[in-house]
């Protein structure tokens, strides 16, 4: 991602408020610090983010480690390996925890998005929407999901009107969620910049219809 994603219009104190629903917000436990590189503005951290990522709880590590190998088929020692992996942004090893855990249990969803989210931060955006969609495949409705969507179309693939498209469905099926307040106010600040992508009002698109792709796009 190149500063010339600042063009998007959101603004690193934006970011810094809303990084911890947009990005990461899957686990219980404190989200990431790391946003994307166009949440900076000047170099700078956004507002309130660590100047480091958490450690990594490495007795927990073990542990669970030699729980997994006690319990080979059981997919949710692995989510929560990936969790540590993941609060710790060690996103490698959290795919690998990950993949593992929806290998077991396809139908988890919150360990789908984690995944997703996971291969974005390692410079896959392609793999992330991919998993994104699976995840929605397993519940439509799935706000966070979305919302994960919408940020990926604008950073990842710098595609303004899938990531409105996004934004909007999250605010059509979860309006009063956190989510929905986040996907909101993403909206209204990228119309702000840019009101030639999605009017002043926008349109929420129609129940059913895709969301990790730009308008009119068959996925």
């Amino acid at each position: 991602m190149t500063r010339d994603a600042l063009l998007l219009g959101l603004s690193g104190i934006f970011f810094g408020l809303l990084v911890g629903w947009i990005i990461g917000s899957q686990t219980a436990a404190p989200v990431p610090s790391r946003v994307p590189e166009a949440a900076a503005v000047d170099g700078a951290a956004p507002a309130g983010a660590p100047a480091r990522a958490p450690a990594l709880d490495e007795a927990k590590v073990r542990e669970l480690t030699a729980a997994a190998e006690r319990a080979p088929r059981d997919a949710s020692i692995r989510r929560r390996l990936g969790d540590l992996y993941f609060e710790a942004e060690r996103f490698d090893e959290a795919i690998r925890w990950y993949e593992e855990a929806v290998r077991l249990d396809p139908r988890d969803v919150e360990a789908s998005t984690a995944l997703g989210v996971s291969y974005y931060y390692t410079n896959q955006p392609d793999r992330a929407l991919e998993q994104f969609d699976r995840s929605l495949a397993i519940d439509p409705s799935h706000a966070r999901t979305m919302l994960n969507v919408g940020i990926v179309r604008a950073f990842g693939k710098q595609d303004l009107r899938g990531a409105v498209a996004a934004w909007e469905r999250v605010v059509a099926v979860a309006p009063d969620s956190p989510e929905g307040r986040a996907a909101r106010q993403a909206l209204e600040t990228l119309r702000a910049a840019h009101p030639g992508v999605a009017g002043p009002q926008g349109a929420a698109p129609r129940q059913g219809a895709a969301t990790s792709g730009p308008p009119g796009e068959a996925r």
